[in-house]
């Protein structure tokens, strides 16, 4: 494998982890890492969807047309997910009942919109299955980790296998959204911190590839490499 291929395929680990560095997904991120479990089952969902979706848009990057990427590309989302539902409904009725609303919220997932707007309509087929697979590893890893310190602290158990016996009571707040929300800012301040606050360059927020860019007036200059506020 190229370095810059290896490149592209850990990115979404650390540097640009979609949840704890580009703060994308935190609807569903708050919503399933009750359990440790649950969010396995929410990342390697959209792990599936963000690589197919990747394939697809990056097959048909020439043939969109550029008024009308935004509307195609939900489209061919929503399929890899109408798809993802019907087999976890059908194979897997436990996940699929975890993941509940969140699991056809998918289709609006910023992470794969995003992913699709800025990578997958830019690269090649295997370029973007890369990115689709490391931002879905990203995603998955981030859930996880946030979901067993959820679970261990709010519930006493890990997968289900008791671990705070004798140590102490649970507490019951870190499965409630506050807990979530103490748990999402420490696992982002703890990333900050061992990364020294350079997980991803300022320059990189800028508005390229922003659907809204065109029509934006504060993205004046974006061209030239300058930070909008679109």
């Amino acid at each position: 494998m190229r370095k810059i291929d290896w490149k592209i395929l850990t990115n979404g680990f650390i540097k640009e982890n979609p949840v704890l560095v580009l703060i994308l997904g935190t609807c569903p991120t708050l919503a399933v890492t009750t359990l440790a479990k649950n969010g396995i089952g929410m990342g390697l969902a959209a792990t599936f969807v963000l690589l197919g979706s990747n394939i697809v848009i990056s097959l048909l990057k020439n043939i969109i047309p550029d008024k009308v990427r935004i509307p195609c590309y939900i489209v061919v989302i929503a399929g890899f997910v109408t798809i993802l539902s019907s087999l976890l409904q059908a194979y897997v009725q436990d996940v699929y009942s975890a993941l509940g609303i969140f699991l056809p919220l998918i289709v609006v997932n910023c992470i794969i919109l995003g992913r699709a707007e800025m990578f997958a309509s830019k690269h090649n087929v295997f370029e973007a299955a890369l990115d689709g697979i490391g931002m879905g590893l990203g995603f998955t890893l981030a859930l996880v980790i946030i979901g067993s310190i959820r679970e261990i602290l709010g519930s006493g158990t890990w997968f289900g296998i008791p671990v705070t016996v004798n140590l102490f009571d649970p507490l019951s707040i870190f499965v409630l959204a506050p807990g979530g929300f103490l748990v999402y800012g420490c696992v982002i301040a703890a990333v900050n911190k061992l990364t020294s606050g350079k997980a991803i360059k300022k320059k990189e927020f800028g508005c390229e590839g922003c659907p809204n860019a065109s029509a934006c007036g504060s993205c004046n200059g974006c061209a030239e490499g300058e930070k909008g506020e679109c």
